[in-house]
């Protein structure tokens, strides 16, 4: 047992979100936590991580095991550079190789014969053997690992955090996370700022992971791959099920059936009972009999069966009639700074079009919606709006930007206009707040709460275009169910960013897609269509390639086969001479890490023999080529790292060449 939580209650007014919740985690455990949004899944995260103190119960740590924990969102970082700030995480190893210089100062300054001496050398020992455990020169190559697994680009390393956006920022706090391997890793919904190469690297990496995981995510897939056992949480307690997710949706179902089954049976046994009290209750000779059955009677149980999980049900208002072009942009251009993110860009909306935005994050997605919105102009070009085309947009921040201090009631009050105003109590009670729900503050709201609250906000404004990014992010599968249906239904044209694709299939008819440094590009159909097309001219593109390179002799006009076993001996020749001399160094380099490595062994061993620990400028000198060694071994992975990854993008690209 790794970490034990002990008859936990949490309580909010009137409102118990868990009581007497007891459970553990094992070492290397992968645990799922379920439940509708507001259920108590991130306040139990917190109240792991400290961040949040519970009513009663106890949270139990074994020694020495860290919990590291991710939030859904509110991460802000600036004033460093990158690279900087994710080898932060090993801020205390840092912390350790600083003090282990300012001893190696110090003792110039003692008498070798002293006790201050042998007590700072006593304490450099330590220290460089904690050091050496960690392999410290194995630390930069494997941030700069994770961060290119999570989307960085290595000229990305050198920029300040600040100029990342907002999901961005959550990844460097999840390449940080990472890094400092807790021994229990909470993460709350950690895919919802990651595209889809990023999702299934972080999804490789945690299945390799050693420690612990508690995990919150709305992406079954993430969950069927990674979980083992799944807490769910209703109405006040919490039940736990062996197996992945899918097996707890499953088996949820099936609990319920018997637990129904059960409660009619027993149901028909009180009505038996109750019948015969009745019956014999007069009759003296079974007065003994009566009063045993009211006995039984008053020590039974009851079943409760409770209702099923509300779950949102709105529709968008009627929207006011539009013309046919919904905007416009022409020439358009976007930079921040000396960051060019759209370029050149030339694209309408029309009437009744349903686009999906999709691309990796940074390539201009919410740039864009921002333009169309007129949330912000174009450095160059014009957008331009149709004939009476009126707007709701959904942003990424919007969640974050309510008032922390305001009620629910109060928010949506001050969103509304004269119109809408008589329909604010309606509409919160279709997005599930109800009764005393209203009068809670937004800062005490999960993150799919204030989801739910920015939409409600949004509503009151009727709108014949949608602009919505990222509006599953913090909702559970149900509400993304209702939302999924009232865009359905809604008569009017809309553009979401998402990297949902089970969201956004049945809704869309068009996808946009933004690509690094290249224009934009439309593909008709939804986004499966969307990504068999890709494939569709992946294929088409090799196909090509080979049909190029292979014709017969009689036709005159294309190549014969000696022809196009030349042209592939020789691209296979620069294949060879390009990646040789990289390998040959690779190989160099592998040799010299092995040989720093043992070498680094070596001093480690001379610094712990009695020997040396008598003589004072045998040590300096040891510390010296430690510290001298573990630089080189540092700069050595490196170098490895870089040329293992132009090995791979070198041979990638030959066999595009090839055909292969």
């Amino acid at each position: 047992m790794i970490l034990a939580v002990q008859n936990l209650r949490i309580q909010y007014g009137a409102r118990v979100l868990f009581s007497d919740l007891s459970f553990t985690i094992e070492e290397g455990e992968r645990i799922a936590l379920a439940g509708h949004n507001g259920a108590g899944k991130s306040t139990l995260m917190k109240c792991i991580a400290r961040i949040h103190e519970a009513d009663s119960g106890q949270i139990i740590q074994s020694k020495h095991a860290q919990v590291g924990y991710l939030p859904q969102e509110g991460i802000h970082i600036h004033g460093t550079k990158l690279i900087d700030e994710t080898m932060s995480a090993f801020a205390d190893l840092m912390q350790m190789q600083q003090r282990i210089d300012e001893l190696t100062e110090q003792m110039k300054k003692e008498d070798p014969r002293s006790s201050v001496y042998a007590g700072i050398l006593d304490e450099i020992g330590e220290l460089e053997l904690i050091l050496h455990a960690h392999d410290t020169a194995r630390l930069k190559p494997k941030a700069e690992s994770i961060l290119r697994g999570l989307g960085f680009k290595d000229k990305d390393f050198q920029r300040d955090c600040g100029e990342f956006s907002g999901g961005w920022q959550m990844r460097i706090a999840l390449a940080k996370l990472l890094l400092r391997e807790p021994d229990v890793l909470l993460l709350d919904e950690p895919t919802n700022h990651l595209d889809i190469q990023s999702q299934r690297w972080m999804e490789q990496y945690l299945r390799n992971y050693r420690g612990a995981i508690v995990l919150i995510s709305h992406d079954i897939a993430l969950l069927d791959a990674l979980v083992t056992r799944t807490i769910a949480f209703y109405h006040g307690r919490a039940e736990e099920y062996s197996g992945n997710f899918s097996y707890f949706l499953k088996e949820s179902v099936l609990r319920k059936e018997i637990l129904i089954r059960q409660k009619k049976s027993q149901e028909r046994e009180i009505a038996k009972t109750k019948e015969f009290i009745d019956r014999f209750r007069a009759k003296s000779s079974k007065a003994s009999l009566v009063q045993s059955r009211i006995k039984q009677l008053e020590k039974v149980e009851i079943i409760e069966i409770e209702d099923e999980d509300a779950v949102m049900n709105f529709k968008f208002p009627d929207p006011p009639a539009g013309g046919h072009s919904v905007v416009k942009l022409e020439k358009v251009h976007k930079s921040y700074g000396d960051l060019k993110v759209i370029r050149d860009m030339n694209f309408e909306i029309q009437k009744g079009d349903r686009i999906a935005i999709v691309g990796v994050n940074g390539a201009g997605k919410s740039t864009f919606s921002r333009l169309i919105s007129e949330a912000e102009l174009p450095s160059e070009g014009e957008v331009s709006l149709g004939h009476h085309t009126q707007i709701a947009f959904f942003s990424q921040t919007h969640a974050d930007d309510l008032d922390p201090e305001k009620t629910v009631l109060e928010t949506v009050e001050n969103a509304s206009t004269r119109e809408s105003a008589p329909m604010v109590r309606n509409l919160l009670g279709c997005f599930l707040f109800r009764g005393d729900d209203v009068h809670k503050k937004i800062g005490v709201l999960s993150g799919g709460e204030r989801s739910r609250v920015a939409l409600v906000c949004m509503l009151l404004h009727p709108a014949n275009f949608l602009i919505l990014d990222e509006p599953t992010n913090h909702l559970d599968f149900q509400s993304q169910e209702v939302l999924q249906r009232a865009l359905l239904d809604y008569p009017g044209s809309y553009c979401i960013v998402s990297h949902n694709r089970n969201f956004l299939d049945p809704i869309v008819t068009k996808v946009l897609e933004f690509i690094p440094g290249e224009s934009p590009k439309v593909y008709l159909g939804n986004v499966t269509d969307y990504l068999d097309k890709l494939e569709r001219d992946q294929a088409l593109a090799t196909q090509q390639n080979v049909s190029n390179s292979s014709a017969t002799d009689d036709s005159g006009n294309g190549m014969d086969r000696k022809l196009k076993k030349r042209l592939e001996a020789e691209l296979r020749q620069r294949k060879s001479k390009l990646v040789k001399p990289l390998q040959e160094r690779l190989d160099a380099l592998e040799i010299r890490i092995a040989e720093l490595e043992e070498l680094k062994e070596t001093i480690s061993q001379q610094l712990e023999s009695p020997e040396v620990v008598s003589d004072t400028d045998k040590i300096m000198e040891l510390t010296r080529s430690y510290q001298s060694t573990e630089h080189e071994l540092e700069s050595a992975f490196t170098e490895w790292a870089e040329i293992s990854e132009k090995i791979e993008e070198t041979e990638r690209e030959i066999s595009l060449e090839l055909g292969l």
